[in-house]
């Protein structure tokens, strides 16, 4: 039964989604996924007729393939397209989202694993409709018309015993019908989806690309960090060092000099040490470690100079990998409406569950944020690490809205 809810929900709500929301958002579900049956099951009646017009062309061409696998075309067109419509039917309704890699061969051993599922599923929910028709005619002809149907009146036991046995095939109906949708997703990605080899070779490659990201990024915030201490700190340094030159040469003759430089020089060294501070905050907070993500992004918001506002709603404390990569995602958004968008605010939003922690941050500035640029572009790969999704939406004239999805398994 577990798994039969999973199936029928397409996304996890979040630990702190409201009941009624959560109900709702199971009810819209169960319709949805009633419609795609339904439409599964008409479709299945299509790729029959497809299957029984293309078998004596089929088989022509096996004969006279010389032991090649050839499908013609107007067979591996029908067959591809059928194919399609129905990844999209279970991608719409049931939320299949996996990728698919087949050809004709595959796309026809797909339709003829199909059908039979699409039918059932016809068949189950056709029985469905008929048994809640007879119920509601004999609720109607018990106590309305008091036409007993079949001349049995509704004694008590009998009440009783009729309750139990709809609420018996009604169980039986759903469990059919989930079924039917776990077996059409398992028949997608067995039938449509790649091989388990090509599986593992793709994630290969991913993560081969992955590493190369990591790479690049780690490289961009060593630039980045050797540019704040040569055009920052190092300049304070500078300022710092040739003050107290002056004030040494003017400790001779002019006192007063002298401790007008001193005061300076203090002051230098006050302002080298807050860009220092800033430089190391920068490259890791220590807050993150210690309080927690929470308490690291209010540190954010506090020395931010747009008014940016946190909504921290997330159950339990995520793995430490995705806390950093959260925090850099909000401190680089946050970092970019102050320097780039004009913005006036920032609203901060994390939520999540112990599986998926969901962050967005949008802002009312001008928009036109670059996903490619060296700030963007490094917090995509930094999640794309973590087989996470960023994602940027900035339109001219705004707002800019970047959302980010980290998995915490």
């Amino acid at each position: 039964m577990h798994e039969a809810l999973n199936v029928i929900e397409s996304a996890d709500p979040t630990e702190a989604a409201a009941p009624q929301d959560r109900r709702r958002g199971l009810v819209a579900r169960m319709a949805l996924a009633v419609v795609g049956l339904l439409l599964g099951a008409a479709s299945a009646g299509a790729e029959l007729f497809l299957l029984a017009m293309a078998a004596p062309v089929m088989a022509y061409a096996l004969a006279f393939s010389r032991g090649q696998r050839t499908v013609p075309k107007v067979v591996a067109g029908g067959a591809l397209k059928l194919s399609e419509l129905e990844r999209r039917r279970l991608s719409v309704f049931f939320g299949h989202t996996e990728g698919a890699d087949y050809g004709p061969v595959r796309a026809l051993a797909y339709l003829v694993l199909r059908v039979p599922l699409g039918l059932l599923g016809g068949v189950i929910l056709l029985l469905t409709v008929y048994g809640a028709v007879v119920v509601v005619a004999l609720m109607v002809s018990w106590w309305i018309t008091e036409e007993y149907m079949d001349g049995i009146p509704p004694e008590p036991w009998i009440v009783v015993y009729t309750a139990l046995v709809c609420l018996v095939l009604a169980f039986i109906a759903i469990q059919g019908l989930v079924g039917v949708v776990v077996l059409e997703r398992k028949v997608a990605r067995r039938s449509l989806g790649p091989s388990p080899l090509e599986a593992y070779e793709r994630r290969i490659a991913q993560l081969s690309v992955s590493r190369a990201e990591v790479v690049d990024a780690v490289d961009d915030e060593r630039r980045r960090i050797e540019r704040d201490l040569h055009d920052g700190v190092q300049q304070r340094l500078v300022a710092l060092g040739m003050l107290i030159g002056r004030a040494r040469r003017a400790s001779g003759g002019d006192e007063e000099r002298a401790r007008e430089l001193l005061r300076q020089a203090h002051e230098e060294s006050q302002r080298a040490l807050d860009d220092l501070r800033e430089v190391a905050w920068r490259v890791y907070p220590a807050a993150l470690d210690g309080e927690g993500l929470q308490t690291a992004l209010e540190t954010v918001a506090e020395r931010s100079p747009v008014p940016v506002t946190i909504d921290y709603d997330l159950a339990v404390r995520p793995p430490h990998a995705v806390e950093t990569a959260a925090y850099f995602v909000v401190c680089e958004a946050v970092t970019n409406a102050n320097k780039h968008s004009a913005a006036t605010w920032v609203a901060v939003r994390l939520t999540g569950n112990e599986r998926m922690i969901h962050v967005r941050i949008e802002d009312d500035g001008t928009g036109r944020a670059d996903p490619a640029g060296g700030g963007l572009a490094g917090l995509a790969r930094r999640v794309a690490a973590l087989d996470g999704t960023f994602g940027v939406d900035s339109p001219p004239g705004g707002p800019t809205v970047i959302r980010a999805e980290l998995p915490c398994a």
